[in-house]
């Protein structure tokens, strides 16, 4: 999978690539997974993986880790680095991910984040993502995750 909307490359990650994740997810967590965690994923059957950047000549800005199972699909992990947030990387990776689990028949797309995180919140909800539940003092500094579905 290839796609370029606005100057944003998206296609599949391989294992290759898993320094490269890793590198992005230690710039976005304070708990992050290393290269060896994130490589079993992108082997792992009914995981997928996307990377994203703002011309396909650049190194990957985000990426995404997902796992399918029946006609459900849920995130793993969604990070793109600081310093490239907000010129539509995360939209571009959820917008080809949601094509592609659509397109395999996937009915509902299941995430969660931190409360607080207002810019995924936003982004989420933007998509059309609903908070279904709540798992209380989910993450390591004791924040709340919320949960949310999207209907594909």
């Amino acid at each position: 999978m290839s796609v370029t909307a606005s100057a944003i490359d998206v296609h599949l990650a391989g294992p290759a690539d898993a320094p490269t994740m890793a590198a992005i997810h230690a710039a976005c967590f304070a708990r992050s997974w290393n290269a060896g965690a994130i490589g079993q994923f992108l082997v792992a059957p009914g995981c997928f993986s996307l990377l994203a950047s703002t011309t396909s000549q650049q190194p990957a800005q985000g990426f995404l880790i997902g796992r399918s199972v029946g006609d459900e699909a849920e995130l793993l992990t969604f990070a793109v680095h600081p310093g490239h947030r907000r010129i539509g990387l995360a939209r571009a990776l959820l917008g080809a991910a949601i094509t592609s689990l659509r397109a395999a028949g996937t009915k509902h797309l299941f995430l969660e984040m931190a409360e607080g995180n207002d810019p995924a919140r936003g982004l989420y909800q933007s998509l059309g993502a609903v908070v279904v539940g709540r798992r209380k003092r989910y993450y390591e500094h004791g924040a709340d995750a919320d949960i949310f579905s999207l209907a594909l």
